[in-house]
C-alpha cells in the first residue's frame, strides 16, 4: 500500500517554519507498512489544493494531509475538501461543545471565528481532536482515503497516533516493511563501496541497500518492502553478520549508534582518561562527549585555544612553531594534543586548529582546512583534513573526523 503526504501553508514555503509533520507522518506510516510515495508541501491555493490531492489519488491509496484548518480566513483547507468532495459544511455538536469549553478555560471568547471551528464536512468521518480547536476528518472515495489533520505539530501527533493510525490498520491489509541500518566509520562512501561491492551484489532481489553518508560516518540501510513474516528481518540480520567479517574494524553499530559513544565506551571500558585543545572547532568535540551520562569517568577537562596567545600560554605550544609554520599545520595540532594531555595528566588527547572561514584562506591552506591531532602514549598522530566551505558544516565535520581519528588510535592501540 502507498500513501501521498501534503502539508498545506504559505509558511513553510517561505522557510518561516519547518515542515516536522510530514516527518513525524512518514514514520508512523512507515511503521505499519505503509509505503510512502511522495512527500509535497503547498501554499494555501484551493487550485493548487484540489490538484495536487487528486494527483496524489491516483498515486496512492491514501494521502495524509495537514495545515489549513484554523478559525481565519487564510486557512481553507476545510472549504476546499467539502468542494472537492461534493459536501456542505454542517456544525458537529461534539466539537462545538469542547472547543466552547476549551476556550472558556484559556479565557477566550467562543466568537463567530471560533464557532466555525465545530463547521466539518457533512460527509466526511470526524477524527476528535481533544487538544485543539480543529477536528481532524477522515474522507473515502472509490475505496480510497484522504485524512486532514491541524497542522499544530502535537496535535496532529496525537491525531495520528489515537486515530488515523487505527483505522488505516482496519481500513487496509496491510504487508510489513523491514529496516536495519549499519553505522560504518573510517571509510569513505566511495571506498566502502568498492570494500563490500561483492557482498551487496549477492544480496537478495528483495532487499535494498541505500548509503546514507554523514561526517565521519556512512550508514548503511537494508530495506524491504511490503513482506510478510520475521524471516525477512532473519535475512537482514545474516546479510549484516557477513559485512561484519568483511569490515569488522569499521562497523559502530546500529540505527543511531555514534562513534562518540563507541570511543565513550572504549574509555570506560580500558580505564583511560581524554582531554581536548580545540580551535576551530570551538568546543564542539568536548561538548559530544560530555553530553552523554558517564562522561565523568575518563573526561578530565576541554581547552579552546582560539587564539595564538592562548595556544602558548595554556598549551604550551611554541611561539615559534606558530610563527614558522602557521597556527593551523601539523606542528601546531601536535603541540596542542600533546599540551593538554600534560597539563590534564589524560591517557588520550585529540587536537584541532583550522580555518573555519568565511575568511582567513589561501592559496597554500583555503578554507576548511583542518589539522587534527591525536596523542597517548604510543605517541602521537596528525591527519591533515579539508572539511568543506561553510563554517558550520566545516566545524561539524572536524570535530567528527577528529573522534573517528580517536577511535582509530584506540584500536590500534588495543
Amino acid at each position: 500500500m502507498r500513501a501521498s503526504i501534503v502539508t498545506i501553508g504559505d509558511e513553510i514555503l517561505i522557510g518561516q517554519i519547518v515542515d516536522t509533520n510530514s516527518v513525524s507522518i512518514a514514520r508512523h506510516l512507515n511503521a505499519a507498512g505503509i509505503v510512502v510515495h511522495e512527500k509535497i508541501s503547498i501554499g494555501d491555493d484551493r487550485e493548487q489544493i484540489v490538484d495536487t490531492l487528486r494527483r496524489a489519488l491516483a498515486a496512492s491509496q491514501a494521502v495524509i494531509v495537514t495545515g489549513g484548518l484554523g478559525p481565519t480566513k487564510d486557512d481553507i483547507t476545510k472549504k476546499t475538501l467539502a468542494e472537492m468532495f461534493g459536501s456542505r459544511l454542517v456544525e458537529d455538536s461534539a466539537v462545538a461543545a469542547h472547543v466552547r469549553r476549551m476556550l472558556e478555560s484559556r479565557g477566550i471568547a467562543f466568537n463567530e471565528l471560533n464557532r466555525s471551528q465545530a463547521l466539518v464536512p457533512e460527509g466526511c468521518t470526524v477524527l476528535f481532536n481533544a487538544h485543539g480547536t480543529a477536528p481532524g476528518m477522515w474522507f473515502e472515495q472509490e475505496g480510497r482515503v484522504v485524512v486532514s489533520l491541524p497542522g499544530v505539530p502535537f496535535e496532529m501527533e496525537h491525531l495520528m497516533q489515537d486515530e488515523v493510525m487505527p483505522r488505516l490498520k482496519a481500513r487496509f491489509a496491510l504487508k510489513g516493511i523491514v529496516h536495519r541500518t549499519l553505522i560504518t566509520s573510517g571509510l569513505a562512501e566511495s571506498m566502502l563501496a568498492e570494500r563490500i561491492e561483492a557482498w551487496e551484489t549477492a544480496l537478495p532481489p528483495y532487499l535494498k541497500l541505500a548509503y546514507l553518508p554523514n561526517p565521519g560516518a556512512v550508514r548503511l540501510r537494508l530495506s524491504a518492502y511490503e513482506v510478510e513474516g520475521e524471516s525477512v528481518a532473519q535475512e537482514i540480520e545474516r546479510q549484516f553478520e557477513k559485512l561484519r567479517a568483511i569490515i569488522p574494524e569499521y562497523i559502530v553499530g546500529f540505527e543511531t549508534a555514534t562513534v562518540q559513544e563507541l570511543v565513550h565506551n572504549t574509555l570506560i571500558e580500558r580505564g583511560l582518561s581524554l582531554a581536548t585543545a580545540e580551535s576551530c572547532t570551538g568546543g564542539v568535540i568536548a561538548s559530544r562527549f560530555t553530553a552523554m551520562p558517564g562522561a565523568s569517568a575518563y573526561f578530565r577537562c576541554g581547552v579552546v585555544s582560539y587564539s595564538n596567545e592562548a595556544k602558548a600560554d595554556v598549551l604550551g605550544v611554541d611561539p615559534a612553531t606558530i610563527a614558522q609554520y602557521g597556527a593551523v599545520s601539523e606542528q601546531v595540532a601536535r603541540q596542542m594534543a600533546e599540551g593538554v594531555r600534560r597539563i590534564a595528566g589524560a591517557d588520550c588527547a585529540v587536537a584541532t586548529t583550522g580555518i573555519a572561514g568565511p575568511t582567513g584562506g589561501s592559496d597554500e591552506k583555503p578554507v576548511g582546512t583542518v589539522w587534527i591531532a591525536v596523542a597517548t602514549p604510543a605517541g602521537t598522530i596528525a591527519e591533515r583534513k579539508v572539511c568543506g566551505t561553510d563554517r558550520g558544516q566545516i566545524i561539524d565535520r572536524a570535530a567528527s573526523y577528529a573522534i573517528s581519528m580517536l577511535r582509530e588510535t584506540l584500536l590500534q592501540n588495543s
